[in-house]
């Protein structure tokens, strides 16, 4: 094949993977970049730091995702909500969840590990469908949308404590852990106190 048929040939296939690439989410895009990452070094013979561990990358995306959404959706409560409760719990998740997200770039970033750069196309439909909320339908929708999304990521967390090899990681699940929990405390609080009105 002479030099110019082989231009063509590379440029099709990054044209045929950028269009496939538009049809997914923000993570589906981030793990595939750290799969082909990981899998590239593992061809070239890479150790140690070069090296990507998966279920930390996986772990990384997933934590990015869900705390960019705590993060967005804390603004939405702080805008739409009635009761001062939600609001105030509004307000501690975008605190909380912007100084987390801070860290896992910086951490996401020492280990060469691609993040999302938007929430994904599921947390994206519960955004869509709180907005379209308003009143005490908005605070009753968020605030059980939170403790599922808080007993969902507790449970994530703590499995992926078992399963992470960088030891940066898990300090990371570590220092998150008791938050999250704060987290659904409140929201199981503010939850009764609206079931008992």
């Amino acid at each position: 094949m002479n030099r110019y048929k082989q231009i063509i040939w590379v440029a099709a296939i990054a044209l045929l993977s950028a269009c496939h690439g538009a049809n997914k989410d923000s993570t589906e895009k981030a793990d595939s970049v750290n799969n082909k990452f990981d899998s590239l070094n593992n061809k070239n013979g890479g150790t140690g730091d070069k090296e990507l561990s998966g279920a930390d990358a996986k772990f990384a995306v997933e934590a990015a995702n869900g705390g960019m959404a705590e993060v967005e959706l804390g603004k939405l409560a702080q805008e739409k909500a009635l009761d001062p409760q939600v609001k105030s719990f509004g307000a501690m998740m975008v605190k909380d969840h912007s100084m987390a997200n801070m860290e896992m770039k910086e951490l996401a970033s020492s280990k060469r590990i691609t993040l999302p750069d938007s929430i994904n196309s599921e947390e994206q439909k519960l955004k869509t469908q709180l907005s379209a909320k308003s009143g005490s339908d908005f605070d009753k929708a968020y605030v059980d949308a939170m403790v599922k999304d808080h007993q969902k990521d507790i449970a994530a967390f703590e499995e992926a404590r078992g399963k992470v090899k960088y030891p940066e990681m898990t300090v990371f699940i570590d220092k998150s852990l008791p938050m999250l929990k704060k987290h659904l405390q409140a929201i199981e609080s503010i939850s009764k106190k609206m079931n008992k009105r």
